[in-house]
């Protein structure tokens, strides 16, 4: 499958392409915009989902431990970034259209939110397959990030899955996620944006 293949009909009306460093508080901002719209309308597509999927597949892991934000997927984080990199290298688009496949293989859904975009090649993919999208970055400083539990890992936090992104500059929205910042402003202006397409 790919954008091209999606016929117009079948097309999602609007893609919400999320991107930020770990501990940044997508996951959270994602949950509350497609729990704030529903999941008749909306899905979240996570472009880690089919690579912890192969993964916990092959290591015999669960994989519900490994979605988590939990202490296994930091565990293995490394690990399936460098496989993950390893098959990205041969077909930039491969995990984008596998986490299509994975959370919206219908493609039932009008309203798609794309909760973690790590590269510029995800972000050119997405941008050559669908014409309405919308690119956000989510931004924390790293005292709020250590609250959250986000320690610095040399190979990950200085790599290109954490650091791709960080020259990119067209952004439809920058939002700062710190601790004294109220992001339901924001929230809510995503959720009336995606009601009114």
């Amino acid at each position: 499958m790919s954008g091209d293949a999606v016929s117009e009909s079948r097309r999602p009306k609007v893609v919400y392409v999320f991107s930020g460093k770990r501990k940044c508080g997508k996951d959270y901002i994602t949950d509350a915009i497609h729990e704030r719209i529903g999941s008749e309308k909306c899905v979240i597509i996570r472009l880690s989902g089919p690579i912890k999927k192969h993964w916990a597949q092959t290591k015999s892991l669960q994989l519900d431990e490994l979605l988590s934000d939990g202490e296994m997927k930091e565990q293995h984080r490394k690990a399936m970034i460098e496989w993950s990199e390893n098959v990205r290298s041969s077909d930039h688009g491969y995990f984008c259209r596998m986490a299509i496949d994975m959370y919206d293989q219908n493609h039932s859904k009008n309203i798609w939110i794309v909760s973690d975009a790590r590269r510029k090649t995800d972000i050119e993919w997405f941008k050559s397959s669908f014409d309405n999208l919308k690119l956000i970055r989510i931004t924390a400083d790293e005292s709020t990030r250590k609250e959250r539990g986000w320690n610095f890992i040399h190979g990950i936090d200085n790599a290109a899955s954490e650091c791709d992104l960080d020259d990119y500059l067209e952004w439809d929205w920058i939002v700062e996620n710190n601790k004294f910042n109220d992001c339901n402003e924001f929230i809510d202006e995503i959720v009336n944006h995606a009601l009114a397409i």
